[in-house]
């Protein structure tokens, strides 16, 4: 389907004239998402390596082994259900990660990273899906590029192994909530119905956040009583929705158990979630603000700002045209019925972050899933704008198709200044990366600690030193799991960082200033630097003397 077709007033799709004939003609729209598919599975198997292991996977880990054990003990051994704080969150990636690491021959951390990016490539399929359907499959591939250029969705598809997999599950229970709108006041698809029911129970099988689909989808009911006069509208749904939410509730219970095991139990993840608290804090406008001060525009801010400068101009294209098209009375009821769960999906969460005030930070990490209708949005304008202009003279439509394709380009030489960091990554409305440093959140996963381990065993060889007797000891404001995993033999994580022989940090949580240091090792994207290991064998009274070590240039 191409830019100028879209779902027409009663929510059914043109048939192909090829298919009338018993041809299937080989359409551009298709071989552009072929080629498009094929080039992001090429660069996931490319790249999964490169990416380092972020705060919470230990923990992650260590949870789904849990609650695999829950089920070998036939369901006697409950740890799982007290470990830390991750009872409330859903256990569906972590029981995968850990069933697939028995089978794959791959270390632990790469197999999490690659069942994050197959999460987030299902994810840019449900884009794809939702957008063509919406508006045609042109304007789907371009919403897929949108996201994967996104530093927040295709930088963070390997690390963010909680947030990705959710937003992937939750645009899919939208794409099949949009599926129902198109049918109303008809019965769904029996298809329709299973594709909700376990993207639904996917969702809420990774976080409680997945109650926002339900809110979605009774949005979109009483939407459809009101937009076809007809307060019966979406009975007929209703019988059958109910085997979603059974198939749905099956899917939660296996995956998040702790959830069924009490009554109220899901209604205590949302309101500790809802009302998150403790003791830290998070950059925002150059001030450290206490989680309980978060201002209410916190999530909306960091959503412009973190845009590719492609998703600024297209969303800003959807709103103008959406705006007048309600001005002048042309929206048609069935087609703002088809529509409406992508704009509740992209409104209720800003309303609610405005409104609520939740505790957030890193950003918009714990927002991330708003990413994909958003984007799907942003594609939305640019095809509104090319169906406005003339087909002949071919300028105006040439000129947009430069304009969209600069910003793409745009957008993809940011992603590949900033790799393996792309996560990192801001607009030009904050002065991008450079901009932004110091003033919003930076490397909160401390993803540069592997770069920063590869450059210390590199001046460490330099040194041309015969290996010392005991291993190095190494201090690391992080995880000390993130920094094992890459320094191997020869070295051991210290908790005394006054007893390390070198330190290793990123620059965003504040200990780069910790010690005053020779630093022999910068990780650096545009400018900025992002991570460094210092030299602390050179303090005074350290068991190497400082004569004994070559002199750093």
């Amino acid at each position: 389907m191409s830019l100028d077709h879209a779902v027409d007033g009663t929510g059914s799709r043109p048939r192909s004239a090829g298919r009338r004939s018993g041809v299937v003609p080989v359409r551009w729209e298709r071989a552009l998402s072929l080629a498009l598919f094929g080039a992001l599975v090429l660069w996931v198997a490319l790249v999964y390596g490169r990416y380092g292991v972020s705060n919470d996977e230990p923990v992650q880990q260590t949870y789904g082994e849990l609650l695999w054990a829950w089920y070998a003990s036939g369901l006697t051994d409950d740890r799982a259900f007290h470990y830390i704080n991750l009872y409330l969150y859903g256990g569906l990636f972590d029981m995968l990660a850990v069933g697939l690491e028995k089978l794959l021959p791959l270390p632990l951390y790469d197999v999490r990273h690659l069942l994050s990016a197959g999460f987030g490539l299902l994810g840019l399929l449900g884009v794809h899906r939702l957008a063509s359907r919406l508006y045609g499959e042109a304007g789907a591939c371009l919403a897929v590029a949108l996201l994967a250029l996104t530093g927040m969705y295709g930088g963070a598809m390997f690390t963010h192994t909680k947030d990705v997999p959710f937003a992937a599950m939750m645009v899919w229970a939208l794409y099949f909530t949009t599926r129902l709108a198109e049918t109303l006041p008809e019965r769904p698809t029996w298809g329709t119905v299973t594709g909700l029911g376990l993207a639904v129970g996917a969702a809420m099988g990774l976080r409680v956040g997945g109650v926002f689909t339900g809110l979605y989808l009774a949005l979109t009911l009483g939407g459809a009583a009101l937009l076809l006069r007809d307060w019966r509208a979406p009975l007929a749904a209703v019988p059958r929705l109910l085997v979603a939410g059974a198939i749905a509730f099956a899917l939660m219970a296996v995956t998040w158990p702790w959830a069924v095991t009490g009554p109220t139990h899901v209604l205590e993840a949302m309101n500790t979630f809802s009302n998150f608290d403790f003791d830290l804090s998070t950059l925002f406008a150059g001030k450290d603000t206490p989680l309980g001060e978060v201002p209410s525009d916190y999530m909306v801010t960091y959503l412009l700002i973190k845009l590719p400068e492609a998703s600024l101009v297209g969303l800003a294209l959807a709103l103008g045209f959406g705006a007048a098209r309600l001005v002048r009375g042309r929206v048609e009821r069935r087609q703002a019925l088809v529509w409406l769960p992508l704009v509740l999906a992209v409104a209720v969460p800003v309303v609610f972050t405005l409104a609520a005030r939740p505790a957030l930070y890193n950003g918009i990490r714990h927002f991330l899933f708003v990413l994909p209708p958003v984007t799907v949005l942003a594609a939305a304008g640019y095809v509104a704008l090319w169906r406005a202009l003339p087909e002949r003279p071919v300028a105006a439509r040439g000129a947009l198709a430069v304009l969209a394709g600069g910003l793409l380009a745009w957008g993809g030489v940011n992603v590949a200044r900033l790799h393996p960091y792309e996560y990192l990554g801001y607009n030009l409305l904050v002065g991008g990366l450079p901009g932004a440093t110091g003033r919003y959140e930076g490397d909160y996963w401390a993803a540069t600690l592997p770069e920063a381990i590869a450059g210390l065993k590199a001046f460490l060889a330099a040194e041309h030193r015969a290996p010392p007797r005991a291993p190095y000891r190494i201090g690391v404001c992080a995880e000390p799991p993130q920094a094992e995993e890459h320094l191997g033999p020869g070295f051991e994580v210290v908790d005394d960082w006054d007893e390390a022989d070198f330190f290793i940090t990123a620059t965003n949580v504040g200990c780069d200033g910790e010690f005053q240091a020779p630093v022999i090792v910068r990780v650096e994207r545009e400018g900025v630097e992002l991570g460094l290991v210092r030299d602390l064998r050179r303090v005074p009274g350290h068991r190497y003397a400082p004569d004994a070590v070559e002199s750093v240039p």
